[in-house]
């Protein structure tokens, strides 16, 4: 799970977390979430996602592969400016903005005035041993929040991932300083994540809020 991993997945196009369209479980989260507040997106590659949330807020998102962020921007026919802002590569098109670079580096200078959190497939990207620290990081980077997360369970034992099966005491654990609400859930045995078929006896999806401050 070194950044040269990811890059290399996306030199080589093996894009299998990749969704054409909006994901269902954000399409259908609580309206009061989808207001007009910012949003921040964690390992937001070029996601489709993005511009569902920018109906109806201002976004921003980090992602290591500056093929994504370019990529995003060209294939939605969007008009980017791209200058250097600390340490990242800057993009902009209308109420998107986008660090290409290290999500760890990020400041909360970089987040801005966001105040809710989308993690479709960051979290579940991870292994255990990072995972810990990715929640850190942002409660760092956002004091306060309101995280719509999705999770993804399978038998641990019959897949190596990534995306990694991250329970529910897991997610209860790595959150136990916040607020936790099971919104959804999708059994997707025998229909695969995303672009990826998954040989398991077991495979559900969970969206999740997850509140602090």
């Amino acid at each position: 799970m070194e950044p040269a991993f990811w890059l290399r997945c996306w030199q080589q196009d093996q894009l299998g977390w990749q969704l054409d369209a909006v994901h269902p479980l954000l399409s259908q989260a609580p309206a009061d979430w989808l207001d007009q507040r910012p949003v921040f997106v964690p390992l937001c590659g070029k996601s489709p996602d993005l511009l569902f949330l920018a109906q109806h807020a201002a976004v921003t998102g980090v992602e290591l592969s500056d093929l994504a962020c370019a990529d995003f921007f060209r294939e939605n026919g969007l008009a980017v400016e791209t200058c250097q802002d600390a340490g990242f590569v800057r993009s902009q098109a209308a109420n998107i903005c986008l660090y290409q670079g290290d999500y760890f580096a990020l400041s909360p200078t970089h987040v801005g005035a966001c105040q809710r959190i989308y993690d479709r497939a960051a979290l579940i990207a991870l292994p255990a041993s990072m995972r810990q620290r990715y929640v850190r990081h942002l409660r760092t980077l956002l004091p306060q929040a309101d995280l719509l997360l999705l999770s993804l369970e399978y038998p641990a034992a019959e897949k190596q991932g990534p995306p990694f099966s991250v329970p529910a005491d897991e997610i209860r654990a790595l959150f136990d300083f916040a607020s936790i609400t099971q919104l959804q859930q999708r059994d997707l045995t025998g229909q695969g994540f995303a672009r990826r078929r998954f040989d398991t006896s077991a495979l559900i999806e969970t969206s999740w809020r997850i509140r602090w401050n």
